[in-house]
């Protein structure tokens, strides 16, 4: 990190503001499915600056109007981030030197800082209209997130020309992001004492050609708009066996598949079928579109320009993916360390927090204009 951007963390009052805020936020715990708390906290907080107009809640989930104007070719743009954190081992909030520590810290609460301050500092002078998104149950299933629900309900969002998501990206500008399955593959068999293993039907075992294919898989990579991204398939729980001495009738693998965002959901599918080949009962639990990069927007080209770190491809999925099935451009850019992500003792540098603010500030006050 540079002299300068720790210098500023240290002792810059908007730094100490974003350091404060940052604090506050996670000494609020808001693990999945208990967001009530930090989001009444916000809201109480945000009423007190002067808005375009009411907070709208839909659940635990806040949509926030900061400026309005309504000009032609004012474009009008929003930051967007979740409440929730995983469910992990913390400690108390605390600032230790130029670290701040805390569930959440990166894994977003350092974004949701910095749309906090931006709020009550200097969000009225911006070149745009700008509106606030705070949503709950981001970490769960697609189908649980509360995005979906604020989108279909919210008037005002279907008028977004660039949503920015402040995932953790170490402030590096991240496009588009790759498709999700969560699927089950359940191998059956027959019971049996494992002394006349010949009586039954090893699920387990019957699962070995399929592992096999799966060990052989090499990634796929994608190039588009000259990103690549790579498309992988995991297993990553497994689950069967009765006793020690019995012959598993059942053996459940759960397979992450990863897709590229030229990917349909429903390619994407057709090929975990052919991959299981019929050896297998298939279920597919959690399906999670992707999204195709956004470079060529003059929005997007303005917020490059304002100095974020790097420019690169999604190798996960992000919620810019349930923007672009509402028609709306998104794209990922946070200040929050990404190898901190869902870490036990997570924590953020400082300096990543001021960098990420300065970023965002040069942006909204410089934006171009969108075609009438």
């Amino acid at each position: 990190m540079s002299p300068t951007i720790e210098t500023l963390a240290t002792k810059n009052p908007i730094a100490v503001a974003l350091e404060e805020t940052l604090l506050w936020l996670c000494e609020i715990p808001s693990p999945i499915g208990e967001e009530r708390a930090i989001c009444d906290a916000v809201v109480e907080r945000l009423s007190r600056c002067e808005l375009a107009g009411p907070i709208r809640r839909y659940g635990e989930s806040i949509v926030v109007p900061v400026v309005r104007r309504r000009e032609a070719g004012r474009p009008h743009v929003a930051l967007v981030g979740h409440f929730d954190t995983v469910r992990t081992e913390n400690g108390p909030a605390r600032q230790e030197g130029t670290r701040i520590f805390g569930a959440g810290a990166s894994d977003m609460k350092a974004g949701l800082a910095i749309m906090i301050v931006l709020a009550e500092s200097v969000a009225a002078s911006a070149a745009c209209d700008l509106t606030l998104v705070f949503y709950a149950r981001e970490e769960g299933p697609y189908a649980e997130n509360e995005l979906g629900p604020v989108l279909d309900q919210d008037p005002d969002l279907g008028s977004l020309d660039l949503a920015v998501c402040l995932e953790p990206s170490d402030n590096r500008l991240q496009l588009g992001c790759c498709g999700s399955i969560q699927a089950r593959v359940t191998f059956g068999g027959k019971t049996a004492h494992s002394a006349r293993p010949w009586e039954g039907e090893n699920a387990i075992a019957k699962s070995a050609a399929f592992l096999g294919r799966l060990a052989a898989l090499t990634p796929e990579t994608h190039v588009i708009d000259g990103h690549a991204f790579r498309e992988v398939t995991t297993v990553t729980l497994a689950s069967g066996g009765r006793s020690r001495n019995v012959v598993p009738d059942s053996f459940v693998l759960n397979l992450n598949h990863r897709f590229a965002p030229d990917t349909s959901l429903e390619k994407a599918q057709e090929h975990l079928k052919d991959l299981v080949a019929g050896e297998a009962e298939l279920t597919f639990d959690d399906l999670s579109p992707a999204a195709l990069p956004v470079a060529k927007s003059p929005l997007v080209e303005a917020l490059v320009a304002s100095g974020v770190v790097a420019v690169e491809p999604k190798q996960a999925w992000t919620d810019v993916a349930r923007f672009a099935t509402h028609g709306i451009p998104a794209v990922n850019f946070g200040p929050g360390e990404s190898a901190q992500a869902h870490q036990r003792n997570e924590s953020i540098d400082c300096g990543l927090l001021v960098q990420g603010y300065r970023i965002l500030l040069s942006w909204l006050a410089k934006m171009p204009a969108t075609p009438v």
